[in-house]
């Protein structure tokens, strides 16, 4: 299955504008496609993922003073940067201070992830714009981001009141992979998890020609934005093949936060009751 052209497609502004203008966007100066993982139904009757807790987003290096404001008043008080320091150089992209916002690192790739080999490979995978190959791709991310998302799955465990945001470059794979983990955990339908990834392609979309001039710099995609645009898709179909894997592969959610993460049963327990709400409590 590879990426239809309508999907490559540049967005017409007025939408893009409206749709991020809308929860579950949230507005973040200087950060691209930020969104809060709250209010979505669950299995459970009368429960609800946490309002304004859990959100996910692009890097923040570029987050203005007006940013800082409006992730203050969203009360985040954690960030965690999924990225790995190769892509943090080469994209210029540093770490900002933030005040009252503790970042932790929590790169899901190793320094040497990032070889020419390696990344050449990565690069090939995203060109071609297949549902196998984002497979590939996500499978890498599961191997790798255990200890990192282990981390991150910690604090929900340890501070149920404390709001947080997680973030890669894009926003899209490593940040997509960890959303739908916690998604997942909180008992929401494959439905709404892939609906949330989805969302991605109207969110990138403000940064759409700045990464395009990233990835241009690539010998890859130098000669053909078309490759380069497949690497932004990101599509309903890609989660739920990601899904599947997670349960074919891992053994499911629970079995992957608890092979891969390391948490131990009574961890899941509570971070999954630290998720939720009540819909009763907001009536």
């Amino acid at each position: 299955m590879t990426a239809t052209d309508d999907s490559l497609e540049a967005l017409d502004p007025a939408y893009v504008a409206d749709v991020l203008s809308r929860p579950p966007f949230v507005q973040i100066s200087g950060v691209c496609n930020v969104r809060d993982l709250g209010s979505y139904p669950t299995t459970t009757l009368n429960l609800i993922t946490k309002p304004g807790y859990a959100f996910r987003g692009a890097e923040v290096s570029n987050i203005t003073e007006q940013g800082v404001q409006q992730m203050r008043a969203l009360g985040i008080t954690t960030a965690f940067d999924l990225r790995s320091d190769p892509e943090i150089q080469k994209y210029c992209a540093p770490i900002p201070t933030i005040e009252g916002v503790q970042i932790i690192r929590t790169p899901v790739f190793r320094n040497e992830d990032y070889s020419p080999e390696s990344m050449a490979k990565k690069f090939e995978l995203y060109a071609s714009g297949t549902t196998e190959a984002f497979m590939k791709l996500y499978s890498q991310i599961l191997d790798r981001g255990g200890s990192a998302f282990g981390i991150i799955l910690r604090h929900v465990r340890d501070r149920p009141n404390a709001p947080f945001i997680f973030h890669c470059t894009a926003g899209k794979d490593r940040t997509g992979v960890i959303a739908a983990i916690l998604l997942k955990l909180a008992g929401v339908e494959d439905h709404f998890v892939c609906q949330d990834y989805a969302l991605t392609r109207i969110g990138r979309e403000p940064d759409r020609e700045k990464v395009l001039r990233r990835l241009s710099k690539e010998p890859l995609f130098a000669a053909n934005a078309e490759l380069a645009l497949r690497m932004l898709t990101s599509r309903y179909e890609t989660m739920q093949a990601t899904l599947s894997l997670l349960r074919d592969k891992y053994g499911g959610v629970e079995a992957y936060v608890k092979n891969y993460c390391g948490l131990s049963d009574d961890d899941i327990s509570i971070v999954q009751s630290n998720l939720v709400a009540s819909t009763k409590a907001r009536m």
